[in-house]
């Protein structure tokens, strides 16, 4: 008698065809429509399923884990993994993967146009417009900052602080600066024509301050008043990274009183919330996270995600050997998924998946 399929939980929407690969080795249990979860809802979710296929949305750590026995794998739809406590995961023994490389591109393309819509204060200029207040051309209306030749700053130097450098540097001759935990090999700062600067002196010199590093407790509101008062006086500001590295309220006194001339923001910390402080400024671009939102990048991270869970489950070419893990202990969960699944593996190919239809 065959042992029974996995079952994997979908928990939002995401592309049908993509999702359904999933099918030719486990139930799929898949959230037909966008929902918001509290935690009982996702232990509710999580209690009988072996695996996962998340974004970050959904919160997990020891008190959804503690009703999960069976869970083997979390695949995150997401570079960025702070909705998943990795140690809580690590003492589970559940294996948990992002989808890193495929948004790289996208990602800093995003940056980029916050960039020049703060700096150039296009956001500002298409309300006023829109509200009937251009009667006349004028000399002096919507002043905003150059781009070109300025000094760009980047606080994080991984693939997208990198995709932004070469942006900066090659497409619009700006001067590079950056602080990371380690500096880059000269070969690679080279390439991208980047700097490296201390955070003190990049806070100090940079016109423009693009903000790529992961989040964690210990960056959380890096950005600060203290850190606010060390920038160019009229810099500008974007967070494509995590909201929580911003203190938002000295953020948006600071754009009120003038002490920035813009800020461009894609995260918020506590999203979907934005603070009414911020919505109240016209110096400020607000995008509702959209970073990776091209067609082609979105469905890419969510191959990326299916292949990571198949693979963590131990079905498929990569059977054992996730390309993405984030967890510190994955080689034995994986070694257990694949001694609970591997004689299934033949099974499963052959069988249906049992799963609801979704709209992507």
């Amino acid at each position: 008698m065959a042992a029974a399929r996995p079952r994997v939980w979908v928990s939002q929407p995401l592309f049908d065809d993509i999702v359904d690969q999933l099918a030719a080795h486990c139930d799929v249990d898949a959230t037909a429509q966008v929902v918001q979860y509290d935690a009982a809802a996702i232990a509710a979710a999580l209690r009988d399923a072996d695996g996962a296929l998340v974004t970050l949305n959904e919160r997990i750590g020891a008190t959804e884990l503690a009703a999960a026995p069976r869970l083997r794998a979390i695949a995150n739809v997401g570079v960025g993994y702070n909705n998943l406590d990795i140690a809580a995961l690590d003492a589970a023994g559940v294996v948990a993967t992002n989808t890193p490389d495929v948004l790289t591109e996208t990602t800093a393309d995003l940056g980029f146009a916050l960039l020049m819509a703060a700096a150039r204060r296009i956001g500002e200029s298409e309300r006023w417009l829109r509200e009937g207040h251009w009667r006349q051309w004028s000399f002096s209306t919507m002043l905003g900052a150059d781009v070109h030749g300025s000094t760009l700053g980047i606080l994080g130097m991984g693939r997208i602080g990198q995709a932004i450098a070469r942006r900066g540097h090659h497409g619009f001759g700006m001067k590079v600066l950056y602080h990371n935990r380690s500096r880059l090999p000269e070969t690679v700062e080279r390439e991208v024509g980047a700097c490296y600067v201390e955070f003190d002196a990049l806070l100090a010199q940079a016109d423009h301050l693009l903000l790529v590093l992961p989040y964690s407790p210990a960056s959380h509101h890096i950005i600060d008043a203290a850190a606010l008062a060390k920038m160019k006086p009229g810099a500008t500001l974007v967070n494509i990274a995590r909201g929580g590295l911003v203190d938002e309220l000295a953020l948006a006194d600071a754009l009120a009183n003038g002490r920035l001339a813009a800020a461009g923001l894609d995260v918020y910390d506590g999203e979907p919330d934005v603070r009414p402080e911020l919505l109240a400024l016209r110096n400020v671009v607000l995008t509702p996270h959209i970073g990776s939102a091209s067609r082609a990048t979105r469905r890419a991270m969510v191959q990326r995600a299916v292949d990571n869970l198949t693979a963590a489950l131990g079905f498929g070419p990569q059977a054992g050997r996730p390309s993405n893990p984030v967890t510190a202990k994955q080689t034995t969960a994986i070694a257990n998924a694949i001694t609970t699944t591997g004689a299934i593996a033949g099974a499963g190919k052959a069988a249906t998946g049992k799963r609801p239809g979704t709209s992507a």
